[in-house]
């Protein structure tokens, strides 16, 4: 068997971290079973879905490393879902209901008032064809509703409400079909709700395996049952647990909480956001993948816990910092010239500050030290402006070499007594004008004798 999976956001806002999650599950799983990848946009819902949110949701997947093999569009398959619902139909498992919200509301209220679950009583089942005719008269237009529990397609059986299946996370699930309403699949005016449209596509486009959030463990007992009415083998299943905020709330695309748009503005790096994702709420430690194969390397659904795990962007700040450190220049190359940074310095400049940063864009700034000096000169004590003039005037002439600041620090020592802190601080803030950042012998032979001379007080 062939491993097909699908990625199905509706395009209604960008995509959050939760929503990458189940995208990077998809994707990864694929990734080991040399599978496949579709994107489909559930975007039947014409007035709030945009092409702006579907093109933006292309490249949040391209920038976490995602490249789908094929991307369709629900929108466009409407004659699909035309010819399933009259299959359906035909096969007497989709009925016409006529009942009002407010009808609907009031029946749900009767129903709790005499102990029983507030569950679609079917009424419509009993309708007289003169009971339609008048709903018709009086220009009622109906919606259809899935006839459950149904495994055969052919006929109502009671005596087997439960769905079961092995959940490729969870492991055995249970859903009983007799605790839900049937559900509707068609509206009033001819839309469809997310489930025929979602199932139609599964058997269409060959998906083998459903991976999404726990949040629809209830909607797989009846997507089984109208995978069996249309007369298809159910996919394997499997529901990954949600990630909420740190203070456990949801995520949402409409509130734009965690947003793949917003991390990437903020400089995280996409295996950042792809290693923690993927990871936090699993049996696998944290760490920082260096790229998709590798994380691929540690990814097992069944190691994810049920429980909901909470995803602290702090954490994303760790990962990041690992993967700057350990960035080669080869990587880093293209986007530190965007930053203006290049030339022959460029690489060891790069080497020199790669574990000093947050965020690569901060390069820039040292790149600005570097070059220009500190923007803002430090004040120094009498006796700290004494100490760097006798520095100043021991420093060793040129050509420079790697070993410049040991030589230099090494006279200054001898020459002054001062050692440790007190020899290194006034030097450091007199070359970059901050109290910490790299090495200062990675930086001396970049500055130059002159460049270094330009920064005594």
């Amino acid at each position: 068997m062939t491993v097909t999976v699908r990625f199905a956001p509706s395009p209604t806002g960008r995509i959050h971290i939760g929503n990458a999650r189940t995208a990077l599950f998809n994707w990864l799983f694929a990734l080991n079973n040399k599978g496949r990848f579709i994107q489909r946009f559930d975007d039947t819902d014409i007035a709030r879905s945009k092409q702006e949110f579907a093109d933006a949701i292309l490249y949040d997947l391209h920038w976490l490393g995602i490249f789908p093999d094929a991307t369709e569009y629900q929108s466009r398959r409407f004659e699909i879902y035309d010819a399933a619902v009259e299959r359906l139909k035909a096969a007497g498992v989709l009925y016409a209901c006529y009942e009002t919200p407010e009808e609907l509301d009031l029946r749900r209220k009767v129903r709790r008032t005499r102990g029983l679950p507030p569950v679609y009583g079917r009424e419509a089942l009993a309708l007289t064809h003169e009971q339609v005719a008048e709903y018709h008269a009086d220009g009622r237009r109906p919606h259809w509703r899935l006839l459950l529990p149904n495994f055969t397609g052919d006929a109502l059986q009671p005596e087997r409400t439960e769905v079961h299946w092995n959940d490729l996370v969870r492991g055995e699930e249970t859903v009983d079909l007799a605790s839900l309403s049937d559900p509707v699949l068609v509206r009033e005016d001819g839309t469809y709700l997310y489930t025929l449209p979602s199932v139609v596509d599964d058997i269409e486009m060959g998906v083998s395996h459903v991976i999404r959030g726990d949040d629809h463990v209830t909607n797989t007992g009846v997507q089984i049952a109208l995978f069996k009415a249309l007369r298809a083998e159910p996919p394997v299943f499997g529901h990954h647990n949600l990630l909420t905020t740190v203070s456990g709330e949801g995520l949402s695309k409409r509130t734009g909480a965690l947003s793949i748009e917003s991390l990437r503005e903020d400089g995280i790096e996409p295996m950042a956001v792809a290693s923690l994702a993927v990871l936090v709420g699993t049996s696998e430690n944290v760490a920082a993948a260096h790229d998709l194969t590798e994380l691929a390397g540690h990814f097992d659904p069944a190691a994810t816990s049920k429980s909901s795990a909470k995803f602290d962007p702090d954490e994303l700040f760790v990962l990041n910092r690992v993967l700057l450190h350990h960035m080669p220049f080869d990587e880093a190359r293209d986007r530190l010239m965007v930053l203006g940074i290049s030339g022959e310095q460029a690489e060891p400049f790069w080497l020199a500050v790669r574990g000093n940063l947050d965020r690569l864009a901060d390069a820039a700034s040292w790149w600005r030290i570097l070059r220009e000096g500190a923007r803002d000169r430090p004040e120094f004590s009498d006796d700290d402006r004494e100490f760097l003039g006798q520095a100043f005037d021991l420093l060793p002439e040129e050509p420079w070499n790697g070993t410049v600041w040991k030589d230099w620090t090494g006279k200054i020592r001898e020459a002054t007594g001062r050692k440790g802190k007190g020899l290194f601080m006034p030097l450091r803030l007199a070359l970059t004008g901050l109290p910490s950042g790299p090495e200062l012998a990675d930086l001396l032979p970049l500055m130059g004798r002159e460049g270094t001379l330009a920064r005594r007080p």
